[in-house]
């Protein structure tokens, strides 16, 4: 199933909710096209005129293409020449199938509509969902093109509506204060729109800003005259005149003030303890954001599911209300509104008989929200129902922020201690739970990582939460590096109320990082009484915590972000210069954490520093097998190289030939490849064998495929490596010994007694020198040159064995998994499964420790080969194919080249597609196409003129297939060259030495050789 975006970018995304490929910038346009024709055929000639104003000859066949690129990318597993279900070839042209489920502004219009009739808190939930779908505007990257103007045009406008329906629905459920910023947006961007005007206005006043109400509607005279010359419409006027005349109607029913249901998750316990709480009254603190709000909400829902009332009241933030407003709003709820007493007395009389007459009807549930902002009257009303509630079932919740507690409210929580009020304090959400919120925020059932990532910069916090699950959606994993403007905006507003020292201070730690030596902070500040206070206002506040003496942390990653974020650039980088020079006397041997700092010092007073810390800890994150980590630093060695004036050149093609090392174990071979290239040239120029010998024994990088990715490449690097070689003199023996291993990796597949020669001299070598590190990359190249005949499987096992023992003894995490992977082949050439599950298993454990995601690569190709050789064909096909799309995106070209057609046609002749490419199987695989044809004399001839095998992990396949040729056009020559050629592999399964795919016995296909009547 594939779902499609067009409320903001075009994207498409397949059942996992993964991105789904759209090709170039002319595909996506085809496909926004059909999506605009909602189902409806487009035909060819319009597609043409749309994408081009002066169409190209050989339009049509371009049309063609991008068709049949969108059909492969939107239905991958579609068989060959099956007919496509979602983009459909329909006379004139073509069409679109897709469900109105799928398509997100069909949902989002299909919600519009169904929002009208429904009551107004499932119509609050439904359009708070359409209107989440929005990522930018519609159709965002066509918005100058002529066919997509009108469509856009008609989203803009229904999204509007929306806004202005969701507006009526939350302001009937009492959520006056909600809805104000964004009607206020509205307002501000489409200024002619009288009914945004008019829900702005009742909005304020039902927020208790009478005056604010009255300018608003002042300012929508004022637009209307000046721009449209026109007066304001009847219910503008008429609204005007009941605020002045403060009409009750405009108060709001007691049977709508519901919260909207909306998805809570976690908090049971505290959900649990409020509803079993002994005595009157309940408090939820926590920081903002928390979820206090939502947790009273979901309160009220269940207990009003249960037959009480509930009555909901809120102190706002900027003040400007009549006196204990939040009771007012209670008290009209409950339906006993009238005019309060002047005097205080009187009013707490009047307010806690009115709640006694309620309760009297049924139990009943009082929620105070935000606390920290209500006044003394306020205040002084809850403390006295607390103390002295009156007779029936009552619960009092309050709200407030534990980080915002001034002194009216401090006054007012000691005096109603006596009662033991039950105090729930709320922290983070769990991990678990912030899962299921980011799923149901991004529509999106979201991948481990992700989760990971939102809920460590969120600590958990609700809010948090929300804010960075909607730029998960919008922007992918990308998004999750910045922090959202709504969080940016409430941080800065809390971080104002802190004294302007303590905020100094702060962004001082927040360049430090997210945790925070104590020590550190007070040399950067130079005070350490002032870096005291600041702690104890900032903790106060929220900020930070303080696990232990000497250390505080940033409570939220976002919150270290937002401080870090708001400051220039030159004052960051003069931050990081000084704690660069501090922790470096101060902690000396912590070279990640002074190579951090010097890097984003970008100066070029500590450049040569930057550099020389980067690169000693890109040097300990290899060692320690962290090759991601390890690519980052060398990018920051380098980046920090360049900034030097008059960068050695030497030392800049060491730092890149480090960074080519990390990229290629961390799987981004392209980049690796293009890097080593440039390098390669670099040297060619520059004609030092010294440094030739040094840059190219650097990559000693493990390899299992006896292919190469980049032949072209590989030939250089031998070229070069040969060259260096013949410099050197023979004392050195270890730059010696890297080159021959080099020739030997480089040469994998030649089968050539010089690739055969280095292996061994390297191997020699290494042994002589007693080096663990040398010795695991000679016996690598040793591996792969161990293929120039058939059945060395029991060596390779050697070499396996050795490397596994090796790395285990000097800790080589990189030439342990490739033992592991050498013997998992291996044993699978010998049938030997049980010992190549082990080595399966215990490679994936290696990946997925350390993160290495190639080696998975190789496994899932073994799953498949396992499925195989049980006989379960459907599901070996299913992962076969499964197991190429991945292998597909690795850059691994020289094994994903062939390697399908070939695994399928080890299980069914009828499923393989002859006209794929073959790699280097192509010419056997011809020769054999010919034979199954019936094109006997053809077969025969192409078997006489097959090309020598390359001498690899494939050589025993291709005997396999050239054998069947043989036999089948009865050309004893050829079966008796072929049957020498195999015999010492009698033990094993053709191709089973790949650990991916078999084609039987050789033991089979020896006999056949010998008696071909015995071939079935």
């Amino acid at each position: 199933m594939i779902e499609f975006g067009v409320l903001g970018s075009l994207q498409a995304l397949d059942g996992q909710r993964k991105p789904v490929d759209l090709k170039g910038p002319r595909h996506r346009e085809v496909l926004a096209r059909l999506l605009i024709a909602r189902g409806r055929v487009v035909p060819v000639d319009w597609l043409i005129g749309d994408l081009w104003e002066d169409p190209p000859e050989g339009a049509l066949g371009t049309v063609q293409t991008f068709v049949s690129a969108l059909r492969r990318a939107l239905e991958p597993g579609r068989p060959r020449r099956a007919p496509a279900k979602l983009l459909v070839t329909a006379a004139p042209g073509y069409a679109l199938r897709a469900e109105r489920e799928n398509v997100d502004a069909w949902r989002f219009e299909q919600a519009v509509a169904g929002s009208r009739e429904l009551p107004a808190e499932q119509a609050l939930t439904l359009l708070d969902g359409a209107l989440a779908l929005w990522r930018g505007p519609a159709y965002a990257e066509f918005a100058g093109r002529d066919w997509a103007r009108g469509e856009i045009t008609r989203l803009g406008e229904l999204r509007l509506l929306a806004v202005e329906r969701r507006a009526e629905a939350a302001l009937a459920l009492g959520l006056a204060a909600d809805v104000v910023a964004d009607l206020e947006a509205q307002v501000t961007a489409h200024p002619h729109r009288e009914d945004a005007w008019r829900l702005l206005a009742l909005a304020l006043y039902r927020s208790g800003r009478q005056g604010d109400a009255l300018g608003v509607l002042r300012r929508a005279r004022t637009s209307l005259v000046e721009e449209l010359g026109v007066d304001p419409g009847s219910e503008l006027r008429r609204l005007e005149a009941d605020i002045l005349a403060q009409a009750p109607h405009l108060a709001l029913p007691a049977r709508e003030r519901h919260l909207p249901r909306r998805p809570f998750f976690g908090r049971a316990e505290e959900l649990t303890a409020l509803q079993q709480s002994a005595t009157t009254l309940g408090l939820i603190l926590g920081d903002a954001g928390a979820g206090k709000t939502a947790l009273a909400g979901e309160l009220g829902r269940r207990l009003r599911a249960e037959g009480w009332t509930s009555a909901w009241g809120a102190s706002p933030e900027d003040g400007g209300v009549p006196t204990a407003w939040p009771w007012s709003r209670i008290l009209a709820a409950l339906g006993a509104f009238a005019e309060f007493p002047g005097d205080r007395f009187a009013l707490r009389r009047h307010i806690v008989a009115a709640v006694a007459r309620a309760a009297e009807r049924a139990p009943l549930l009082l929620i105070l929200d935000d606390l920290q902002w209500a006044g003394e009257e306020t205040l002084d009303v809850l403390v006295s129902l607390a103390v002295e509630p009156p007779p029936g079932r009552i619960l009092i919740v309050g709200t407030y922020r534990s980080t915002e507690v001034g002194p009216s409210l401090t006054a007012a929580l000691a005096r109603i201690a006596r009662v033991e009020p039950t105090r729930v304090r709320l922290g983070g959400l769990p991990e678990e739970a912030v899962a299921e919120l980011v799923a149901v925020v991004s529509r999106r059932e979201p991948e481990p990582a992700p989760v990971k990532i939102i809920y460590d910069r969120s600590g958990g916090n609700p809010f948090y939460v929300r804010e960075l699950a909607r730029l998960y959606d919008a922007e992918g994993v990308a998004g999750l590096s910045v922090v959202p403007e709504g969080i940016r905006d409430v941080v800065r507003h809390r971080l104002a109320g802190l004294p302007d020292r303590s905020r100094e201070v702060l962004r001082q730690a927040a360049v430090i990082g997210q945790e925070v030596d104590l020590a550190v902070l007070t040399e950067l500040t130079g005070d350490e009484e002032t870096v005291l206070r600041a702690v104890e206002d900032a903790t106060r506040a929220g900020f930070v915590v303080e696990p232990e003496a000497g250390r505080v942390d940033f409570a939220h990653a976002l919150v270290r972000d937002t401080l870090y974020g708001d400051m220039t650039r030159s004052r960051r980088a003069r931050y990081h210069a000084r704690t660069a020079e501090i922790v470096e006397r101060l902690r000396p041997d912590d070279i990640e954490t002074v190579a951090h700092h010097y890097v984003r010092a970008r100066s070029r007073d500590t450049a040569a520093r930057a550099a020389h810390y980067a690169r000693a800890a890109a040097e300990r994150a290899e060692r320690r097998f962290a090759p991601h980590l390890a690519a980052r630093l060398w990018r920051d060695a380098l980046s920090a190289h360049d900034l030097r004036e008059d960068p050695p050149v030497r030392a800049r093609l060491e730092l890149v030939m480090g960074l080519v090392r990390a990229l290629a174990l961390a799987g981004d071979l392209d980049a690796a490849r293009t890097s080593r290239g440039q390098v390669l040239t670099a040297i060619g120029e520059l004609a030092d064998p010294d440094l030739s010998a040094q840059v190219l024994g650097a990559f000693d990088v493990p390899a299992v495929w006896t292919t190469s990715d980049d032949e072209p490449l590989a030939r250089r690097v031998v070229a070069a490596a040969e060259r260096a070689l013949a410099a050197l003199p023979a004392e050195r023996v270890a730059e010696r010994t890297r080159l021959q291993s080099t020739i030997a990796l480089e040469s994998r597949g030649h089968g050539s007694a010089r690739a055969h020669d280095a292996a061994a001299d390297a191997e020699a070598l290494a042994r002589r020198a007693g080096d663990p590190v040398l010795l695991a990359f000679a016996l690598n190249g040793r591996y792969m040159q161990s293929f120039h005949r058939t059945g060395l499987a029991p060596e390779r096992i050697e070499i396996g064995t050795e490397l596994l023992t090796l790395a285990g003894q000097h800790d080589l995490p990189g030439f342990e998994v490739t033992g592991h992977l050498i013997l998992l082949q291996a044993h699978s050439a010998l049938a030997d499964f049980d010992a190549a599950d082990r080595h399966a298993a215990a490679a994936d454990a290696f990946a997925e420790w350390h993160e290495i995601s190639l080696v998975g690569v190789f496994t899932q190709w073994y799953a498949a080969l396992r499925l195989a050789v049980e006989g379960r064909t459907a599901e070996a096909e299913a992962a076969y194919r499964s197991a190429a799309i991945r292998l597909n995106a690795t850059g691994m070209g020289g094994m994903a080249r062939g390697l399908l057609p070939l695994a399928l046609l080890s299980l069914d002749r009828g499923t393989v597609d002859w006209d794929a490419g073959w790699g280097t199987c192509h010419d056997w695989a011809h020769a054999l196409r010919l034979l199954i044809s019936g094109r006997s004399e053809e077969a025969a001839t192409a078997l006489r003129t097959l090309p020598a095998s390359p001498r690899d992990l494939l050589y025993e396949v291709r005997l396999a297939l050239e054998a069947e040729v043989a036999i089948g056009v009865r050309d004893h020559a050829a079966m008796r060259r072929i049957r020498q050629e195999l015999l010492p592999a009698a033990d094993e399964l053709a191709g089973g030495g790949t650990g991916l795919l078999s084609f039987g016995p050789v033991r089979r296909y020896l006999d056949a050789l010998t008696d071909p009547s015995a071939w079935a």
